[in-house]
């Protein structure tokens, strides 16, 4: 949701978006007390990120933001859970080259991978999840929004979010999610 609402503000805000892949299966790889069925949706997780790595890797970070757009509109206003489908589409949808869908199960681009996330991860700490923002270095886990803002409503929730990048001392605000994704 967050990722589409920095859709809106690009397209109303004099604004230039960085996408990088923030993972939560690297943040909780190493956490021993997860439910199972997280876990296992974490498990799930190594492969389509290792996917918009690689793809990012052969074809530039210009691919990133639209197969990460392909793949998510599959797996969650879509509700599918067949990976290897949902991957394959969205690779075939941007023009992208089916191999790269080899990558998933392997570590070949773990590195790159825990590059990318590493860059966002340092700008908020690691007791935060995704999305994380930042606004001219100043990084925030959020904001989580649902549905996704649009129109001048979008531009007014990043104009508050660099509003509160300016502030040195501010570091939270959250409250309680009431409500599921709204696509």
């Amino acid at each position: 949701m967050t990722s589409r609402w920095m859709d809106e503000v690009s397209a109303i805000r004099d604004v230039e978006v960085r996408w990088h892949v923030m993972s939560l299966s690297v943040l909780n790889e190493k956490k021993p007390d997860l439910p199972e069925s997280y876990r296992e949706v974490l498990d799930e997780g190594w492969g389509p990120v290792r996917v918009i790595i690689a793809a990012a890797r052969d074809h530039g970070q210009g691919v990133i933001k639209p197969l990460y757009d392909a793949i998510g509109t599959r797996r969650h206003p879509g509700g599918r859970t067949d990976w290897d489908g949902i991957l394959a589409e969205s690779l075939a949808e941007l023009g992208l080259p089916a191999s790269l869908a080899d990558v998933a199960g392997t570590e070949e681009v773990d590195a790159l991978l825990r590059e990318s996330h590493g860059e966002g991860i340092s700008l908020v700490g690691e007791d935060v999840g995704t999305p994380v923002v930042a606004v001219d270095g100043i990084g925030f886990f959020g904001p989580v929004v649902t549905p996704a803002p649009t129109g001048e409503a979008a531009g007014r929730l990043f104009d508050g979010l660099v509003l509160m990048t300016s502030v040195p001392g501010f570091y939270e605000l959250k409250r309680s999610r009431t409500a599921g994704p709204s696509f």
